[in-house]
């Protein structure tokens, strides 16, 4: 390029969430959420994977091959210390993020998460974990609900069919986790009363 920096420019570029459903959009024209289901419920706003499942394309040549893929997961709490450490300097302490510089450069050993956690007080409530193969997710917790579904993220990408009656001991973990991982907003529309939020 004209100014000479593109060779030592990474380029990250992702989205924010799965696709919407409102503003005049035609996701199933579009398939938006691919392999994902395009349905109400299941993109935007939710903890399914079409809610919250994205792709993150990166460039910069001369260190990430050109066509690579890989199939590691992470969320934007990452993107700090990943770009940290590619820039030389040590992330902030604290935080959650765990630098995925070995994944993009495909050299040494990537670190993984031992589970990732979300919750969103919109549509009902939500609350979802990911740990190794296993997802769990709880919806409308406003209107009483406090069942964990759990999916098999290995059989049953698209979260098809709810083993949580197979496999109680796997549920009860999710149901620690989502005590352990919540911590209570000052943000009163962001409070779970349900959790025990005051």
């Amino acid at each position: 390029m004209e100014e000479e920096i593109y060779d030592n420019t990474l380029i990250i570029f992702s989205s924010d969430n799965g696709p919407t459903y409102s503003g005049g959009v035609d996701p199933e024209f579009f398939d938006s959420a691919n392999p994902f289901s395009n349905a109400y419920g299941r993109t935007k706003g939710y903890t399914y994977e079409g809610g919250i499942r994205v792709p993150l394309i990166a460039a910069w040549p001369g260190h990430i091959e050109p066509g690579s893929v890989s199939d590691h997961i992470s969320a934007f709490y990452d993107l700090m210390p990943t770009l940290s450490e590619i820039a030389g300097f040590a992330p902030p302490k604290g935080i959650d993020g765990i630098s995925f510089k070995a994944t993009l450069l495909n050299e040494g050993v990537q670190e993984q998460h031992k589970l990732l956690y979300w919750e969103f007080p919109s549509y009902g409530g939500q609350q979802a974990v990911r740990m190794g193969k296993w997802k769990g997710i709880r919806k409308n917790m406003f209107e009483g609900n406090m069942k964990i579904e759990l999916y098999d993220m290995e059989a049953d990408l698209q979260e098809t069919t709810d083993v949580s009656a197979q496999f109680p001991k796997i549920v009860h973990e999710m149901e620690k986790i989502m005590i352990q991982e919540h911590e209570p907003s000052t943000n009163e529309k962001f409070k779970f009363k349900q959790l025990g939020d005051r």
